[in-house]
């Protein structure tokens, strides 16, 4: 790659040190001076805001391409939301999974009803460009009326324990929202989430379900994608 094409050019710091930065901070519920602190233990002058940055810039980049190069299509959806304080005011984190538990999108809205329903799933379809076989969520009303709005060819079904999967997905953002102390605005929260789900689950695997040699294999292919994603060419391919 040509040096004025890479996009780390211009930056004090090597694509590997910038890229290994926002990993650490989207894979592990670290703080901006967590990772400031572990770059530096290894020899690595780095600050927070350089990290904060870095995250700002090349997050929803590396998520962007993750999306469109790493991911399956899914033919279950699964959908869910749950309610985040961002300074006191009440919102809602709007989530869509697939039957792997790989997030396919969020929005942060305002309201839990119709309009806000309506609004995530014409974002998600324009997003992905494909649709689902079947789409399951809880009994909330305003799915089955944008269900039928849209016009949308899936099953739609919200039968108990179905949307265990959607349910579970909330968990690292939580974790994320904790350490963070909640979110500064509903714009905050929407950029970090957006990158914060497909970069955490490109790296997530069922360790239980599988032997070790399999869970290696899975690590290092996980490893090589983020290489792709993040335009950084290993040393064993220079």
């Amino acid at each position: 790659m040509n040096e004025t094409t890479s996009p780390y050019f211009g930056f004090r710091h090597p694509g590997e040190i910038i890229s290994h930065s926002v990993w650490l901070y989207h894979r592990f519920t670290l703080s901006f001076r967590n990772v400031e602190e572990i770059m530096v233990s290894r020899g690595v002058d780095v600050t927070y805001e350089s990290v904060r940055q870095w995250c700002l810039r090349f997050g929803q980049e590396y998520a962007n391409r993750i999306r469109a190069k790493e991911r399956r299509e899914g033919y279950i959806w699964h959908f869910d939301e749950v309610f985040i304080k961002i300074k006191g005011k009440q919102h809602y984190l709007w989530r869509a999974v697939d039957q792997d538990g790989d997030v396919l999108d969020i929005l942060v809205q305002p309201r839990r009803n119709a309009k806000a329903a309506k609004r995530f799933f014409r974002k998600l379809l324009k997003g992905l460009c494909y649709s689902p076989r079947v789409v399951v969520t809880d009994k909330l009303r305003s799915y089955g009326a944008v269900h039928r709005e849209l016009g949308l060819t899936a099953e739609h079904e919200t039968g108990q324990y179905r949307n265990n999967r959607a349910e579970n997905s909330h968990e690292p953002s939580r974790q994320k929202e904790r350490q963070m102390r909640g979110f500064k605005s509903p714009g905050h929260a929407q950029r970090l989430l957006s990158a914060h789900g497909p970069i955490n689950d490109l790296f997530r695997h069922d360790r239980h379900l599988m032997s070790a040699r399999a869970f290696r294999e899975l690590r290092k292919r996980a490893f090589g994608s983020w290489s792709r994603v993040s335009r950084i060419v290993p040393e064993i391919c220079r």
